[in-house]
């Protein structure tokens, strides 16, 4: 399943994929593959995105 939100989250934020790889710790490809649904991130990689985005685990990544 896609991650939008927190596309959307990254977007609002002025991040680029790449930015947002650099200070979460990871690559560029590793946040395009959470975007597209393609891998499932480390509850670590999640809390790093969050506080980059400054959103909540909920908020990012919580499926309705």
């Amino acid at each position: 399943m896609k991650n939008t939100k927190m596309k959307l989250a990254r977007v609002a934020a002025g991040l680029s994929q790449e930015q947002l790889a650099a200070a979460a710790g990871v690559t560029r490809q590793t946040i395009g593959l959470i975007e597209s649904g393609d891998y499932n991130p480390t509850l670590r990689l999640c809390v790093a995105i969050c506080r980059t985005l400054h959103k909540t685990l909920d908020e990012l990544f919580w499926e309705e």
